[in-house]
């Protein structure tokens, strides 16, 4: 219900708070888009007209400059009529002063020259006489006279051109002469500088313009402003005026990127009349938007406080609103989190009650049993063969305690504290091996099918309960079709990401190895599904089950740090999936042996201490041991044991109870291997929360037997521990199994980058993969993350020496292999001092040498 109040009550009122306060900003702002979209259409529509306006202002000006040209022509040519060359070559002199006279009212003319029908000068203002031996006949303004290629009556504006008789860039008008038969006589040709139409551009530009142009037709530029030194002589065909004329030839504007200075600018042009020459204006675009901001930043002076205050209401209106609305909404969180932490809680306290109830009990339960099974196995052994009435009674009792161990057993794996011995698995192996004996056991009605994956991951797990897990689930399986069906057993890689460890908060994101055992079976409903982990849960008719079977699975998978997840439903079948932790690096693969048949001892085997302070567990082993041909001595306590292995060196086997008075196990283990470090230690324990088992995991190189067992259990255990070679000592010694020949993950750790290059080169090289860590701190977080074999480090490091990180690898990962490298310093500390080293500078076969001690190869 407080979910529900919180929901309802400050979600609508919030809606509308939110919607006027989204009104209060879209509103202005919309129509601020809109004034603006409306103004920058206006600024561009002003900038045009005034590039009109400014257009017919220097058009006026180029038509008036260029008809004073003709008119000056027509002068020269009325006053040359009807004299021949020879006359006004004859009469320079008289003729010279006119021109002069007629260029000095015209400003923008540099010169007026007369040129003969061979482009010959007859007369110039600017020389007396003129130079006839200069030829101009190669000049395209002749060429284009003489030819005939400018209409009768018409001009001809040339490009701009480099004077022959006077230097300077200049551009020419150039008229027609003719004779009085109407023949071509040649030309005369009017100099126009350039300067004067730039001068006149600038001026006339400082009332708001920034480019002004006389272009010809073709793209040359007679006059520009503003002018550049490395100014392009002539437009390309691509440019925007040239692509605008090839559409529009007599006017236009356009707006395109300058070919000449690269300035975005918008452009007016039009031609001159009767003439191939354009003149263009333009404004720069960057001014038009500048004069939009200033006009925008106008309206938002007014407007964007007024805005704002209707913001800043709404904001508190909106606030204490969600306030009401977050304190109903936290309330409501609160109350489910509180239940689901309370469920939580419950189901901790429930497994933990399991767990202090079982443990309790476990180890003087055990003792019985074990008092009870060893005495009936023995005394079965010993009964004659003629007397099947008392055997088959003794069988009975037997079968009866083992039935009672087991349901102890079950207990403890569900709750978490039965004693595991994980090992590298090959999982396909040990399905392939299950799958037989399940094809005896469920019977012909179930048909087996496996499906192996190829490349799969090994697990690192207890062999012997993954195998009592998947019976159990195929069991289950089989109970569910009973007229018969499909069991299918898969393995697989699998990856469980973040979003997944998110709904199931007891998973760990990463990989695992995935065993998926499926069933055609009636199936669950989610009710059943809830509970079927539950021990003493069973939907089986009573006296069909003991509803342990997938609480110990359970337990067991949790413990081994994997996950378990039930997919059914009802008439559709069951699927139980598995997902087993990875194992990193590399280890033996660990062979699961299904049956183990014990042995007697040898003739030479060495004597075992046997330490139980319960009278009849000590009395039982003893018994057992001596009718399989052991030689033993018996001690009740641990310091009676130690002074029992002063006297008696003939003893090999250690063989001692955990849980006793005074000293217990572990401890009288350690004295004794410090005495006597060729002796094999074996435990016995009807309890594994104790000083040998840690988080559920049997410690290293520890070897246990738990209570209760048999005559025939206790002998291959026996077997075993006599039967392991010395070889293993030096990998007990140091708590790391034997690594085999083949490729490694080595973590380099070394502060000098080129040092290390060089390792790593060289472990490469190797057939290993190599990871660098540039200091002891890295190289924590790295262990931290990942699983290597060996940690090759340098010793002198700031921060933590290579010393000070080998210790911290053997106190939190014992099984990883480590390699100190220095510069010939003596590394502190005799346990360090033992460590396998590398002296600089090293070669390839020190380096292998000192990997394969790290790893115990021999």
């Amino acid at each position: 219900m407080a979910s529900n109040l919180g929901s309802g009550s400050g979600r609508p009122a919030g809606r509308t708070l939110w919607a006027l306060l989204a009104a209060i900003i879209v509103v202005p702002l919309l129509v601020f888009a809109g004034a603006a979209a409306v103004s920058y259409r206006n600024q561009f529509a002003d900038a045009n007209e005034r590039l009109q306006r400014f257009l017919d202002v220097v058009h006026e000006h180029a038509v008036k400059v260029f008809e004073t040209h003709e008119l000056a022509a027509g002068q020269v040519n009325a006053m040359l009529y009807p004299l021949s060359d020879e006359a006004i070559a004859g009469q320079q002199e008289q003729l010279n002063p006119r021109l002069k006279l007629l260029i000095e009212r015209l400003p923008q003319v540099g010169a007026i020259w007369v040129l003969d029908e061979t482009g010959h000068p007859l007369l110039s203002s600017n020389f007396v006489p003129a130079p006839r031996d200069l030829d101009l006949s190669d000049r395209e303004y002749f060429s284009v006279h003489r030819d005939g290629r400018v209409g009768p009556g018409a001009t001809y504006i040339s490009e701009i051109l480099q004077g022959r008789a006077n230097p300077g860039a200049r551009f020419f008008q150039l008229t027609k002469r003719r004779d009085r038969a109407g023949r071509f006589a040649g030309v005369i040709a009017v100099s126009i500088r350039p300067d004067y139409f730039e001068n006149f551009y600038e001026q006339a530009a400082r009332s708001g313009f920034d480019a002004v142009g006389l272009i010809r037709v073709d793209g040359s530029i007679l006059a520009r402003y503003p002018t550049r030194e490395d100014m392009k002589q002539r437009l390309a065909p691509t440019s925007g005026l040239m692509r605008t004329v090839a559409k529009n030839p007599d006017a236009g504007s356009y707006e395109t990127i300058s070919d000449v200075d690269g300035v975005d600018r918008l452009m007016a042009y039009r031609r001159l009349p009767g003439e191939s020459v354009y003149l263009t204006v333009g404004l720069d675009r960057a001014r038009i938007l500048g004069n939009w901001r200033a006009a925008l930043a106008t309206h938002m002076i007014y407007g964007v406080p007024a805005t704002l205050g209707l913001g800043v209401l709404g904001l508190v209106a909106m606030r204490r609103t969600r306030r009401e609305a977050d304190a109903l909404a936290r309330l409501a969180a609160e109350t489910l989190h509180r239940a689901e932490i309370e469920e939580q809680l419950r189901h901790s306290q429930k497994m933990e009650a399991i767990g202090q109830l079982t443990g309790g009990i476990a180890h003087d339960f055990n003792n019985l049993l074990q008092i009870a099974i060893g005495s009936l196995d023995i005394l079965k052994r010993r009964l004659p063969n003629g007397d099947p009435r008392s055997r088959e009674l003794v069988e009975s009792a037997l079968d009866g305690m083992t039935r009672a161990a087991s349901l102890t057993q079950r207990l403890l794996a569900y709750a978490r504290r039965q004693p595991l011995d994980p090992k590298t698995v090959d999982v396909n192996h040990l399905v392939q091996n299950v799958s037989e004996l399940l094809r005896s056991t469920l019977g012909e009605t179930v048909r087996i099918e496996t499906v192996l994956a190829g490349g799969l991951w090994p697990a690192y797990v207890d062999a012997n309960q993954l195998e009592s897990a998947i019976v159990n689930l195929a069991v289950n399986a089989r109970d569910a079709m009973p007229h018969g069906g499909r069991l299918t057993v898969e393995t697989g890689n699998a990856h469980l990401d973040d979003s997944y460890a998110e709904q199931n908060p007891d998973v760990m994101p990463g990989q695992y190895v995935l065993v998926s055992i499926t069933d055609t079976g009636t199936g669950m409903t989610p009710e059943v599904i809830a509970k079927a982990f539950e021990p003493f849960f069973t939907t089986k008719p009573a006296g069909q089950g003991t509803g342990l079977g997938l609480s110990q699975v359970y337990g067991f998978v949790k413990q081994s740090g994997g996950h378990v997840k039930i997919y059914s439903e009802t008439g559709s079948g069951t699927a139980v999936k598995l997902y087993l932790p990875r194992r990193y690096g590399h280890e033996v693969m660990g062979e699961i042996h299904l049956d183990r048949v014990p042995a007697q001892a040898a003739d030479n085997s060495a004597a075992i201490l046997v330490v139980e302070d319960e009278d009849g567990v000590r009395h039982f082993v003893c018994g057992a041991l001596r009718d399989l041909g052991y030689r033993v001595v018996e001690a009740s306590s641990g310091r009676q044991a130690l002074e029992l292995l002063r006297t008696h060196p003939e003893v090999g086997l250690l063989l001692s109870d955990v849980v006793m008075p005074e000293m217990n196990g572990r401890d009288l283990a350690d004295l004794a291997l410090a005495q006597y470090p060729d002796l094999r230690v074996m435990f016995m324990t009807g309890y594994t929360r104790n000083a040998i088992v840690h988080n559920g995991v049997l410690d290293p190189q520890m070897r246990l037997i738990s209570k209760p067992f048999t005559v025939t259990q206790l002998a291959t255990k026996v077997k075993e521990a006599f039967g392991e070679e010395t070889a293993e000592a030096p990998a007990a010694a140091t708590g790391r199994p034997l690594v085999p020949d083949g490729p490694l993950r080595i973590l380099v750790v070394d502060d000098e980058p080129l040092v290390s290059l060089g390792l790593v080169d060289l472990l490469e090289g190797e057939g290993h993969a190599v990871i660098e860590a540039s200091s002891a701190k890295e190289a924590i977080d790295r262990l931290s993350e990942e699983n290597f074999d060996v940690v090759v480090t340098d010793h002198t490091m700031p921060g933590m020496t290579g010393s000070e990180l080998a210790r911290v690898i053997r106190t939190r990962w014992p099984g990883v292999g480590i390699v100190l490298s220095s510069g010939h310093v003596d590394l502190p500390g005799a346990d360090i001092a033992r460590l396998p080293r590398l002296d600089k500078p090293y070669r390839i076969d020190q380096v292998r040498r000192a990997v394969d001690q790290a790893i115990c190869r021999h």
